[in-house]
C-alpha cells in the first residue's frame, strides 16, 4: 500500500486535477490511497464564511456563493453536459453547508469553524474522484470522517488512535484505488473535527501508519524539501536526503513543507516519506528516512512571521521561578497560545507566541495582574539549522535583534524590521 497526498496548490484548478492523473501514471494506482486537500485557497475562503456568520451575516450567503462559483468553474472545465451527477453532488454539499448555518444553535466559534471548513475537502475529493472514474481510473471515494476518530478539541483535534486503526482496518479494501480527504475527522458524536491547519500531511501519515504502507508521497509545488522557503529566501537548495530526526527538527521550528505531526507515526513504523514536485513527478525530490545524512550539508533557514513577543518581569523584583513559570504556562494553555520560543533570567521571562485564536488581549489582562508586561507585535523568528557566522550576519542585516539563542546546531533570532 502507498499513500499519495496532494495539497491545495496541486488541485487549485482543472489543469491541476488533470495533472494529478499524470502523477498517477508515474506512481501507479495499484494499492494506492490518495489524500487530497481543499482546492487552492478554499480553506481561507471558508474561514471568511465563518467570520461572516458571527460578525457580518449580511455577507454570509454571498461568501458561500463565491466559493461555489469557483468550484463550478472547475467543474465546467473538467466535464461536459453528460456529467450531471457531479454537478448535483457538489451543489448538494453547498446546500448542506447553508442548511447547517440555518439550524446551528451553537455559539462556539471553534465548533462552527470545524463544521464549515471541512466542506473544502469534501468538495475537492468529490471532484477528483469523479474525474478519475470518468477517465477510466476506477476508485472509491471515502469520507475520512468515517474512519479518522478524534476528541472534541475543535480546530486542533487529537487523534484517537485505537478507534481510528479499527475503523480503517474494517473499512478499506486495500486492493482498490481510494480517494479521501486530508485534515478532517469526527468525534464520538460524529460532529466534524479538524486536525489543525495544514493537517493533510498528518492525515496521510495516519493512513500510512494504520495500513502499514510501504511509502508516503507528498506532492508539492516545490521540487522537494528546500533549505529555505523560496517565498522569503533567495538561492534555495534542494535537500536530497535527510533523517527523520532532522526533518522533525525542521518541522518543529516551522518548516512549512512538512506538517510537524506528520513524521512521528512514519518514524515509528519506519515508513519512508518522499516530498516531490507534482509538476515534475519523475524528478527525485527529497527522501526522509532513518539514519540518512543531510545532503547537501547546508544551513537551513526557517521564518515564522506575525509573532508576538511577551516580556514579563516581577512587580516586586522577586525571582521568576518554577511557580511563576508554571502559572504563565497555564495561562498560555488556557488562551490557546502556540509557544515558539522562551527565554528567562532571574527576574524576567520572555515568550514568543502565535495568537491563532485572537486571545492576546485577555491573556495580557491576566498577566498584568501579577507581572510587568511588555508586548512586541509583528515580530519574526528566524531559525537557522547547521548555521555558520555568515548565515547569522545575513539574517541580522537591517533588523533589530530582540532575542538571540544559540545552541550547537541551531540559532534562533527574534527580530523587528528597521523602519526606513
Amino acid at each position: 500500500m502507498k499513500i499519495l497526498k496532494f495539497g491545495g496548490a496541486s488541485v487549485k484548478d482543472a489543469q491541476g486535477v488533470k495533472n494529478l492523473t499524470k502523477v498517477l501514471e508515474v506512481s501507479g494506482t495499484q494499492k494506492t490511497l490518495i489524500v487530497v486537500s481543499a482546492m487552492g485557497k478554499t480553506t481561507n475562503s471558508l474561514e471568511i464564511v465563518v467570520d461572516n456568520y458571527f460578525n457580518a451575516k449580511h455577507k454570509l450567503q454571498s461568501s458561500i456563493q463565491e466559493i461555489k462559483k469557483y468550484h463550478n468553474e472547475i467543474l465546467l472545465d473538467l466535464f461536459d453536459n453528460h456529467n450531471e451527477l457531479i454537478f448535483k453532488k457538489v451543489s448538494k454539499l453547498f446546500d448542506e453547508l447553508i442548511t447547517f448555518f440555518e439550524f446551528n444553535k451553537s455559539p462556539d466559534y471553534d465548533f462552527v469553524y470545524d463544521q464549515t471548513v471541512i466542506f473544502g475537502e469534501l468538495v475537492s475529493t468529490s471532484i477528483v474522484s469523479y474525474y478519475l472514474n470518468n477517465i477510466g481510473l476506477k476508485n472509491n471515494w471515502l469520507d475520512a470522517r468515517d474512519v479518522i476518530k478524534t476528541d472534541k478539541n475543535y480546530r486542533n483535534a487529537k487523534l484517537i488512535w485505537e478507534d481510528t486503526q479499527e475503523k480503517i482496518k474494517h473499512s478499506l479494501k486495500l486492493q482498490e484505488l481510494i480517494v479521501t480527504q486530508g485534515f478532517i475527522g469526527s468525534d464520538s458524536n460524529n460532529f466534524s473535527t479538524t486536525l489543525g491547519r495544514e493537517g493533510s500531511d498528518y492525515s496521510a501519515a495516519i493512513f500510512a501508519y494504520c495500513l502499514n504502507a510501504k511509502q508516503v508521497y507528498v506532492w508539492k509545488d516545490v521540487p522537494g524539501v528546500l533549505n529555505a522557503d523560496p517565498r522569503y529566501f533567495d538561492n534555495t537548495t534542494l535537500l536530497e536526503t535527510l533523517s527523520y530526526e532532522e526533518a522533525i527538527e525542521l518541522s518543529y521550528y516551522g518548516a512549512s513543507v512538512i506538517h510537524p505531526k506528520t513524521l512521528q507515526p512514519l518514524q515509528r513504523k519506519e515508513i519512508p516519506l518522499y516530498v516531490k514536485s507534482f509538476l515534475k513527478p519523475k524528478q527525485t525530490g527529497t527522501k526522509i528516512f532513518k539514519n540518512l545524512k543531510l545532503k547537501p550539508n547546508v544551513p537551513c533557514y526557517i521564518l515564522r512571521e506575525n509573532q508576538v513577543l511577551i516580556s514579563l518581569s516581577s512587580l516586586d523584583f522577586s525571582y521568576i521561578v518554577e511557580e511563576n513559570i508554571s502559572n504563565i504556562f497555564k495561562l498560555l494553555h488556557l488562551y490557546k497560545m502556540k509557544v515558539n520560543l522562551i527565554q528567562n533570567s532571574a527576574i524576567s521571562f520572555s515568550v514568543c507566541i502565535e495568537n491563532p485564536f485572537k486571545n492576546l488581549n485577555e491573556l495580557a489582562l491576566k498577566l498584568k495582574a501579577k507581572y510587568k508586561i511588555t508586548i512586541h507585535k509583528n515580530v519574526s523568528i528566524f531559525t537557522i539549522r547547521n548555521y555558520n557566522s555568515d548565515s547569522i550576519k545575513e539574517i541580522e542585516k537591517n533588523k533589530i535583534v530582540l532575542i538571540k539563542q544559540i545552541s550547537p546546531k541551531t540559532v534562533q533570532i527574534v527580530t523587528q524590521t528597521i523602519d526606513k
